[in-house]
């Protein structure tokens, strides 16, 4: 074979090898991110894509919070029966007791929406939807982890004491719950508009 021969097919193998290794697929890529989420937008010089991904971990972490908690307390709910004073609990202690165990496992199963969710909307580049979607199941968990913490309040006073204290601590625990998980976020979000004015679009 002739020298330029020779050349020839050295250039082909080595266009061949460029081609194979250039292809692979980028598997560390942001999965739910389109192309073009790329140019920064806000102060932290954050792209849409990267902002998205941060408000995700944010709702991992705070829901991952919220769910061992829960846990906690269905743990807590599951062991009452097992114990001999729970054979003297009323018709209205029992339903409580019932209704709390179904809120309970009710909450469990909310946390682990947003983890659903993803799975379906894997790599469909609809993040923004995920981030809004665990949000808004975010602030229903709150809420019920709000019913669940009074109607356990209600159902131990209700047994160590008398049912009027039971109601009344329970009102008692609603007003405190609503205003940590209500009044206080909105009046430091409130505060912090008036120190460095409302947020972005």
């Amino acid at each position: 074979m002739s020298d330029r021969g020779e050349r020839d097919l050295s250039e082909d193998v080595e266009d061949d090898v460029g081609e194979e290794v250039a292809e692979p697929a980028d598997d560390t890529a942001p999965d739910d991110t389109a192309p073009e989420d790329t140019a920064p937008e806000n102060d932290r010089g954050e792209s849409r894509g990267q902002r998205l991904d941060r408000n995700w971990v944010e709702l991992l972490q705070e829901l991952r919070v919220a769910q061992t908690g829960v846990q906690l307390i269905a743990g807590f709910l599951l062991t009452l029966p097992f114990q001999q004073k729970f054979a003297d609990l009323d018709g209205f202690a029992t339903g409580l007791y019932l209704g709390l165990v179904l809120l309970a496992a009710l909450t469990i199963g909310l946390t682990l929406t947003p983890i659903s969710v993803h799975r379906v909307l894997f790599r469909r580049h609809v993040k923004e939807r995920l981030v809004d979607t665990g949000h808004l199941v975010t602030q229903l968990v709150l809420v019920l982890i709000s019913l669940l913490i009074t109607g356990i309040a209600v159902l131990i006073f209700d047994v160590v004491t008398t049912r009027a204290t039971a109601i009344g601590v329970g009102v008692v625990m609603l007003v405190v719950l609503v205003g940590l998980l209500v009044v206080v976020p909105i009046a430091v979000r409130r505060g912090s508009e008036l120190a460095v004015g409302p947020p972005p679009p």
